[in-house]
């Protein structure tokens, strides 16, 4: 009976080193991918490889809100064994596309160290308005086990084609404020049940800044943006929905950052570029504009690469965009026939703002020159802005220009603050100083055009929705 127990255990020790050798060899998706700067012939998948299935299990409790940043966090521990801690791993990539007529693969290609084991690959050759699915697989090597990772996209319309648009809008995501202990944020798994075409995420993404960890390094920094990306319900929206990522201040360095800024401990503006170059579905300039169809037309703008000092005077010559990208929004602009324009921000252009130590964007005062000629162009060019940054929803108009403003809010009702929901001026046409997201959808309604900037709680319920025709 001995003898019989120690072949037992013998051969369970055997097979569980089996399986952990088998499990060494393979390597995992754990932080999805992303479908990036869709157009109707191109896209760029993002993805990145890593060593575990899963990230590091939460163990940290929260505090209160707003921001509830974790309980006695430790900055020096290792990384790799921080809350949603996720390992890079060597080895390579293919993808496959398929169409109901199309197959497109890629050569198996190696990821890098030096690039946090990312992947990025641009795809061409794709056809307008047509639905094709994704199949990303990786392997440690030639002879490894090879794991997949599955997704879907329909590329974009061509601009004299009508077909109505849904897509969906958000900002402001800190990775201790999620409110679905296992899947992240409620506002992705409910933004994904509308089946947007696309998302804007206009930017703090993440925050270097915040506490668990503060991000002082660039190895704390990427760690920011392994925790934030394995969430579930990231996953599943992302591998579903393309993106079109705006960076702000967070994103970059730290609050209010600008070219001038000093390192945020060891973290140069230059290290967050580098950063941002890396973990971004992007490989262009971060201002671009795409189109969707004849009836819309969206411009992504850059606030934080170009701007002048926040505390310069205010004057001709302060700027946040700077000149090379305000001559290519004007002539972008002027050049669209689009019927619907939007101004897609991470800051505000309209506001109202905080009055109190706010410097940084087109509302406040210390932009004043440059927000007085935006807002009124926008309006002269018959646009619309969505806005991030704010912690609050609200729809504004401004009251001398006309220019309407939509703010999605933070993507947690735990992150919400800044505004007094009390405080409601004649410029507001709905505020709410709680957590959610944009939909804005765009159809035809026999010949007529109409617009619906829809506002949603976290929960998915709408709470407030503008509707305008041309």
């Amino acid at each position: 009976m001995k003898n019989r127990f120690i072949l037992f255990l013998g051969t369970f020790i055997f097979l569980i080193s089996q399986i952990h050798a088998q499990n060494s060899d393979r390597v995992y998706f754990t932080n999805g991918f992303k479908i990036g700067e869709l157009t109707d012939s191109s896209a760029i998948l993002w993805t990145r490889l890593c060593k575990s299935e899963k990230p590091v299990p939460i163990k940290h409790q929260q505090k209160g809100a707003p921001f509830r940043s974790p309980i006695d966090f430790d900055n020096d521990m290792p990384v790799n064994e921080m809350d949603g801690a996720v390992e890079g791993s060597f080895g390579q990539i293919s993808i496959e596309i398929l169409s109901k007529d199309t197959v497109i693969n890629t050569s198996w290609e190696y990821v890098s160290e030096y690039k946090d084991f990312t992947y990025k690959h641009k795809i061409s050759g794709l056809k307008s308005n047509t639905a094709y699915a994704v199949t990303i697989r990786g392997r440690k090597a030639t002879e490894a086990p090879i794991t997949e990772i599955q997704g879907r996209f329909t590329t974009a319309p061509l601009p004299n084609e009508v077909t109505p648009v849904l897509f969906t809008s958000s900002t402001c995501q800190y990775f201790w404020s999620y409110d679905d202990l296992e899947r992240g944020f409620k506002i992705y798994d409910n933004m994904l049940k509308l089946n947007p075409l696309f998302h804007c995420q206009t930017g703090d993404y993440v925050y270097y800044d915040k506490p668990g960890p503060m991000a002082y390094n660039l190895e704390l920094a990427r760690h920011k943006w392994h925790a934030i990306n394995s969430w579930p319900s990231l996953n599943n929206f992302y591998n579903n929905t393309p993106l079109y990522l705006q960076k702000d201040d967070h994103d970059l360095l730290k609050d209010d950052a600008m070219p001038t800024s000093s390192p945020f401990g060891e973290l140069s503006f230059e290290d967050g570029l580098l950063i941002w170059s890396e973990q971004a579905p992007i490989i262009d300039k971060s201002y671009r504009t795409f189109r969707w169809g004849k009836d819309l037309q969206i411009w992504m703008v850059e606030g934080r690469d170009y701007r002048s000092d926040n505390k310069a005077p205010d004057g001709a010559d302060k700027s946040i965009w700077g000149k090379e990208q305000i001559a290519w929004f004007k002539q972008t602009v002027e050049a669209s026939d689009a019927t619907f324009k939007i101004l897609s921000s991470p800051t505000p252009v309209v506001g109202p703002d905080r009055a109190k130590g706010k410097i940084d964007n087109h509302s406040n005062v210390s932009f004043k020159t440059e927000g007085d000629w935006l807002r009124r162009y926008l309006v002269d060019q018959q646009m619309f802005v969505i806005n991030g940054d704010r912690h609050w929803q609200y729809v504004s108009k401004d009251p001398e220009t006309g220019l309407m403003e939509f703010s999605q809010g933070p993507s947690s009702d735990s992150h919400a603050q800044g505004w007094d929901a009390n405080d409601k001026r004649p410029e507001h046409k709905f505020l709410r100083v709680k957590g959610g997201f944009l939909a804005v959808k765009i159809h035809r309604e026999g010949n007529t055009p109409v617009i619906e900037f829809i506002h949603y709680d976290v929960d998915g319920n709408i709470v407030n929705k503008e509707t305008i025709t041309r």
